[in-house]
């Protein structure tokens, strides 16, 4: 079976009129126990099959609450969320997170590690070593099948969860900052792999990053969300083909607009405290006191 048969994008129907993977949140609203701050208030998004929708904004703003309602590992106390039509309620399949830390079980083999979900759910073991065979096939790492994780670089282990994650064939794949604890290195390369699965897997992604770049980088669409609580502030477009030069200037100018969005949140959400706030000196500030530092080098 090629990696197309494998993983390609899912039909709902037989007759193709219907893709997996229409996303939607209406009116989303949770509270956690002791906050007077709701961690999310009245979200709407709709995240279409095949699209790829990043969201960003400051600590503390939900991101991660918004993905992990999404997961089903928490229940909204106000609003409703469906994947394809069926309410969302509890951890399912269909809907796959890979994670800050790869989560791999040190004692098992990349190719095991990816297999695990598959056994858990009863896959033939024929059909479960085939599908597992596409997998690392697809993430460049067929070579390491028998790796352990402890001899995998940091890299090669996020490439083994999101084969973990895809093998499954969810309808939507969830990422919670998959390369945050990465060097820029690795974190580019990772991004350019990144897309080239996407590409060819067609999967709705959720994911969730502080990293503006990696957001304009990869996504269809950057969600900004306004802090305490968290709720949509603005949306972006982003209106490039992929796969992207992640150099090119309507890339760098999308950045700084999204970029713009956020600092201007971060300084709302500062003005509202008591604190004292340290603020960078600009360049020309800095000249000013640089009389006579270096001098003894």
């Amino acid at each position: 079976m090629s990696l197309a048969e494998t993983f390609a994008p899912a039909l709902a129907s037989s007759n193709g009129a219907s893709r997996r993977g229409r996303l939607v949140l209406e009116h989303i609203s949770k509270d956690f126990p002791g906050s007077t701050v709701p961690a999310l208030r009245d979200v709407s998004l709709t995240c279409e099959p095949g699209e790829f929708v990043v969201v960003v904004g400051p600590s503390g703003c939900g991101k991660s609450t918004l993905l992990n309602l999404v997961a089903g590992m928490l229940t909204p106390e106000e609003g409703r969320l469906t994947l394809d039509g069926q309410a969302v309620r509890g951890p399912h399949p269909e809907r796959t997170m890979v994670f800050q830390d790869h989560g791999l079980f040190p004692w098992l083999t990349a190719a095991q590690n990816i297999a695990f979900g598959l056994k858990m759910a009863g896959v033939p073991r024929a059909k479960r070593d085939q599908r597992v065979e596409a997998a690392l096939e697809m993430v460049h790492l067929r070579r390491s099948a028998d790796k352990l994780v402890h001899e995998l670089s940091g890299g090669m282990r996020q490439r083994v969860a999101i084969a973990r994650a895809l093998v499954m064939d969810p309808a939507v794949l969830l990422m919670d900052e998959p390369f945050a604890a990465l060097d820029a290195q690795n974190r580019t390369l990772l991004h350019e792999q990144l897309q080239e699965l996407w590409v060819a897997t067609q999967k709705t992604v959720l994911f969730v990053t502080h990293s503006v770049n990696e957001a304009v980088r990869l996504g269809d669409r950057v969600v900004v969300l306004h802090a305490h609580p968290g709720r949509i502030r603005r949306e972006f477009r982003v209106g490039l083909p992929h796969p992207r030069n992640f150099d090119s200037p309507e890339i760098a100018q999308l950045v700084r607009l999204v970029r713009r969005e956020i600092e201007d949140e971060v300084n709302r959400v500062n003005a509202q405290t008591d604190e004292e706030l340290w603020k960078p000196k600009t360049p020309a500030d800095l000249d000013r006191h640089s009389v006579g530092m270096g001098g003894g080098i």
